[in-house]
């Protein structure tokens, strides 16, 4: 079963897209934790953090480039913001389809919830 992350890299639903390349797809989050909260998720459909093998280690570096990349693009990345991955239940993971979130525009707490 395709996830809404599937979905979304498919163009079967629609989101507010801010970067896409070959190996990554990155949009606005529809609920927001910050002024800035971006998803950044691979193409390569991978559940979780926890099912990424050693060939995967190109891409999950591509991912936090382009993380970095988007950070400056915002505006956040002087001021500072947070990239998190939640990983399965206990972890906060809802959608099983790997995706960094990038949270700035204000003040993060620690720890986190």
């Amino acid at each position: 079963m395709s996830t809404i992350f599937k979905k979304i890299i498919d163009k079967e639903i629609p989101a507010d897209i801010v970067y896409e390349d070959d190996l990554c797809l990155a949009f606005r989050d529809i609920d927001p934790k910050a002024p800035v909260h971006i998803l950044i998720i691979p193409k390569k459909e991978i559940p979780s953090m926890a099912e990424v093998s050693e060939n995967d280690k190109e891409l999950i570096g591509h991912l936090y480039l382009v993380a970095s990349k988007i950070a400056k693009d915002e505006g956040v990345s002087d001021s500072g913001y947070r990239l998190a991955v939640n990983t399965n239940n206990e972890g906060g993971q809802e959608v099983y389809h790997l995706h960094i979130h990038l949270l700035g525009g204000r003040q993060m707490t620690w720890p986190p919830g």
